[in-house]
């Protein structure tokens, strides 16, 4: 039995017995005292009409006079008059009458009272015995209504107790749930903090629960900045704090070769010229100042375009990659707009070379870096702040006009999503969820995400792709019994509406919600914090999991959602890929995954290869794998 119940239990218990042991004395008290009043009463009263008569004449007739009038006026049950031998010389008698008062009372509240007694004399001598018992009716209905007054004097006292006592019982009871939750939270490794309550023993054992969840979360928190640390000098240029040559060159491979999420975009590299005649004319430390300058705008523009990435690929020379973003013309006009501000600003004249080229989906990276160098060299030769730009073939393009764009995509979206499959292993070789990434009927045939994920975006359809995916897929799981994982946008997570139309959708299918996997960039999750955490919260009840995917830059940040309810994490390609070969990439991934399994969410690592990468990833402690090496054992 529960504490609350044990509690609730016990003060019913003194309640009844305060309530029950005060009624039956009340009652009890009563009683007694009304039989002592009709005692003396009945002995005052045969007293005094044998007073009356013993001063009267013996006269039979008389005597039957008094004693009837006397009988008449209705207190009197039986009145009776015996000469000294014992005959009865009178007897008036008339019957009980307690019909207003239920008789299991009557029964229950028997009173007993001796009738009274008197001699009767006639002059020195006794002429009889005179014996008067009252009619104590009234003494029955005077106990009932006094028992119906105190019954309900009592039910009135129980309710406002039963009151106090429930508000008692539910501010113990408030602490009580939310250590419960704490300690639900801390078995799921969710190191939640809790309000201290103000009852004494309470607060302690609050307060002892927050310091294991403070305690717990420093060492995470510990634990992720060793990491991070780790992880930018594996991927950051530390000058700048950008990418490196490394990790820009993997990220630029990976867009190149993902038929999901990318199918066309720019590259541009940006060059410092003269980078020693900087440092002498300006000085090392400005040089530097505006080195960082130059990085940070190029980060900013990229963080304005899912998927972009900026990078410092040697001492002089920044790039950026664009996918599925602007085009050649559009890239020349904002860097224009970007950076010579920065260059007109510093003390020396600066030259600023720009080359950009555009690219579409499975070009070598060889040949596109080919161009990119000859767009660069042609504008260094130019000289100035000169920006070249190849010619923008559209042959990549389904549809050559917004209007047209806008026009498919609503037919395609009416006509319904298809969804690709790809096995994600866990290490045993089961299947742990199918990634799924939607497909659109465009152009006579289905399309991958990456041809109109910028178009979906620009015309601000993504809460309606997002919407028809989810349906596609209850509607398999209806079917099916394998989990299926889909991407989410970032505006669609920020819009009420859409979370609104979802939890109505997954009302209408609950038991296919329960293996629906529903996952997020990582980006997009830390700048959008409280959409992310409102989504989770909001999403709780279905029983569905939430993860991340494209997990890596910001992994640190990871420990503010903690409490949110995340189930899985994807690891970023650019730190699996070629994994086997780097004995540092291996640490930084094998601390994730033992960070991740801290706060009780799965690992899995995406953009999996090759035999050699998934067999050191599953060594590290990865829970799940997927990518082009991956595939379901038949």
């Amino acid at each position: 039995m529960s504490l609350i119940k044990q509690l609730w239990l016990a003060i019913a218990t003194v309640l009844l017995l305060a309530f029950g042991g005060s009624l039956i004395v009340g009652l009890s008290t009563s009683r007694h005292y009304i039989e002592q009043e009709v005692r003396i009463k009945n002995a005052d009263n045969a007293n005094a009409l044998a007073l009356s008569m013993s001063q009267l004449d013996k006269d039979p007739v008389t005597i039957e006079l008094l004693l009837a009038a006397q009988f008449d006026t209705g207190h009197y049950r039986r009145i009776e008059l015996r000469d000294p031998s014992g005959e009865l010389i009178l007897r008036r008698e008339a019957p009980t009458f307690i019909g207003d008062v239920p008789a299991w009372f009557v029964e229950l509240a028997r009173i007993s009272v001796p009738a009274g007694h008197a001699v009767v004399q006639d002059g020195w001598r006794q002429y009889g015995t005179l014996t008067i018992e009252s009619q104590h009716s009234y003494a029955y209905r005077s106990l009932w209504q006094s028992s119906q007054r105190l019954v309900m004097w009592f039910a009135l006292a129980a309710l406002i107790s039963a009151l106090i006592a429930w508000l008692i019982v539910r501010r113990i009871q408030r602490p009580l749930t939310a250590v419960i939750a704490q300690a639900n939270d801390i078995g799921n490794r969710r190191f939640t903090i809790s309000p201290e309550p103000k009852t004494r023993e309470l607060r302690d054992l609050v307060m002892a629960m927050n310091r294991l969840s403070g305690s717990v979360r420093q060492m995470l928190t510990r634990e992720s900045g060793q990491l991070e640390e780790l992880r930018r000098k594996l991927q950051q240029d530390e000058p700048t704090g950008i990418a490196n040559r490394s990790y820009f060159m993997t990220r630029l491979e990976y867009v190149l070769e993902n038929d999901e999420e990318f199918h066309h975009g720019c590259l541009a590299i940006v060059r410092v010229t003269d980078l020693e005649g900087l440092n002498d004319g300006m000085g090392r430390p400005e040089t530097d100042r505006f080195l960082h300058d130059l990085a940070i705008t190029l980060q900013q523009f990229a963080l304005e375009y899912p998927g972009s990435q900026a990078g410092r690929l040697n001492g002089s020379d920044f790039a950026l990659l664009l996918p599925n973003g602007l085009s050649p013309d559009d890239v020349s006009d904002q860097l224009k707009r970007r950076l010579h501000p920065i260059a007109d600003r510093q003390p020396v004249l600066l030259n600023l070379p720009i080359g950009i080229v555009g690219f579409s989906r499975h070009e070598p990276r060889d040949v596109l870096l080919s161009q990119l160098d000859g767009e660069l060299a042609k504008a260094e030769l130019r000289g100035g702040r000169t920006v070249c730009v190849t010619d923008q073939k559209a042959s990549h393009l389904l549809f050559s006009t917004h209007a047209e764009w806008r026009s498919a995509l609503d037919a395609a979206l009416t006509h319904g999503v298809q969804l690709a499959r790809y096995p994600v292993m866990d290490a045993e070789g089961n299947l742990l969820h199918e990634e799924c990434p939607s497909r659109l009927w465009l152009g006579g045939e289905w399309q991958p995400a990456g041809v109109y994920l910028g178009w979906i975006s620009r015309f601000g359809m993504d809460d309606a792709l997002d919407l028809a995916s989810i349906t596609s897929a209850l509607h398999c799981l209806e079917k099916e019994e394998t989990p299926l994982a889909l991407n989410l946008s970032s505006r669609a997570i920020s819009s009420t509406g859409f979370r609104q139309r979802l939890s109505e959708l997954l009302t209408a299918y609950p038991r296919e919600a329960k293996r629906l996997w529903l996952e997020l960039p990582e980006s997009v999750a830390v700048h959008h914090m409280e959409d992310f955490k409102s989504l989770c919260r909001d999403l709780r009840r279905f029983e569905c999991r939430i993860g991340l995917e494209h997990v890596g830059q910001q992994f640190t940040r990871l420990a503010d959602l903690q409490d949110s309810g995340l189930s899985y994490l994807k690891f970023d390609t650019s730190l699996t890929k070629g994994v086997d070969h780097q004995p540092a990439q291996q640490t930084l991934l094998r601390g994730m995954a033992t960070l991740s399994h801290s706060l009780g969410i799965l690992a899995i690592a995406e953009g999996v290869s090759t035999p050699g990468e998934h067999r050191v990833l599953l060594e590290i402690g990865m829970d799940g794998v997927t990518g082009t090496a991956i595939k379901i054992k038949d």
